[in-house]
């Protein structure tokens, strides 16, 4: 059998960040380790119709910060901030430490035929209808 490389491991520093940033003292690892699986299983289940891309978990002293990269943050959001307060308590019940939560949008770079007219030299031309990304 051949070596299997983790496709995440092998393009972390290059294309690629982690995601989860953390230290952990002795005896604490474990512990941190099984709250972020647990806080990214819940938003990607319970977020599914949101687009999330990325859950990102960052703790600095005393405090979780969770960043969630969605396509569409208003179905995250809610009517009036209440469907983000309600997932904040549910993550901080995870966790004991204080919970700050920060959505980001995030944007796909679709091609328009526009777009792609502008982008091109003039020497090459593009056929009429739709290009796909």
């Amino acid at each position: 059998m051949g070596q299997k490389v983790n496709p995440i491991g092998m393009r972390l520093g290059v294309n690629r960040t982690w995601e989860s940033r953390w230290y952990a003292e002795k005896g604490e690892y474990a512990n941190l380790l099984h709250e972020d699986l647990k806080i990214r299983s819940m938003v990607f289940k319970d977020l599914r119709q949101a687009g999330i891309s990325r859950v990102v978990i960052e703790r600095p002293h005393k405090k979780c910060r969770v960043t969630i990269h969605s396509a569409r943050p208003g179905v995250i959001i809610g009517k009036k901030g209440a469907d983000i307060e309600k997932l904040k308590q549910r993550i901080g019940k995870m966790t004991d430490s204080e919970v700050v939560l920060t959505l980001l949008k995030c944007v796909s770079l679709r091609l328009t035929r526009n777009w792609l007219l502008r982008a091109l030299p003039s020497s090459l031309s593009v056929a009429s209808g739709s290009v796909a990304p």
